[in-house]
């Protein structure tokens, strides 16, 4: 097998000021209210820890299991559920965090079985987007 070297796309300085600055946005559009942070497991959970510690707002946090790869490297366009919420998001602002936006089939899967709990305002962020790859139109607001 050949050695692959590999250099980094973004720098980890450059991704660390970009959280802090989508912390601090995130901080002002909630300022005084309760937000319910829900992270996307697994490929989230290093992204929504460092975001939600650059949230000045009260913070709870939740976790949403869903896999659209099921062992490959793209996403197969059928989204499974393997873990759910385990309190209401009903009346509660909710920020959904996603590391990813890929083919935007997940991302907007989720963003409508979050909406059918009737949050009183869903907010997406995602760390990186692959505009090039979305098969369905996708907003991450």
């Amino acid at each position: 097998m050949q050695n692959l070297q590999f250099s980094a796309y973004i720098k980890e300085e450059e991704i660390q000021a970009k959280v802090k600055e989508i912390g601090q946005k995130i901080s002002q559009k909630f300022k005084d209210e309760e937000l319910i942070a829900v992270c996307i497991l697994k490929g989230s959970f290093v992204f929504y820890s460092d975001l939600i510690r650059a949230i000045d707002s009260k913070v709870t946090c939740e976790f949403f299991g869903f896999s659209s790869y099921h062992g490959g490297t793209s996403s197969s366009g059928e989204v499974k559920v393997t873990l759910d919420l385990s309190t209401p998001i009903e009346g509660k602002n909710v920020l959904l965090v996603e590391d990813i936006v890929d083919t935007g089939l997940t991302m907007n899967y989720l963003v409508n079985a979050l909406a059918s709990r009737k949050p009183k305002s869903l907010t997406t962020v995602s760390l990186l987007e692959k505009p090039d790859a979305l098969k369905v139109p996708c907003k991450v607001s």
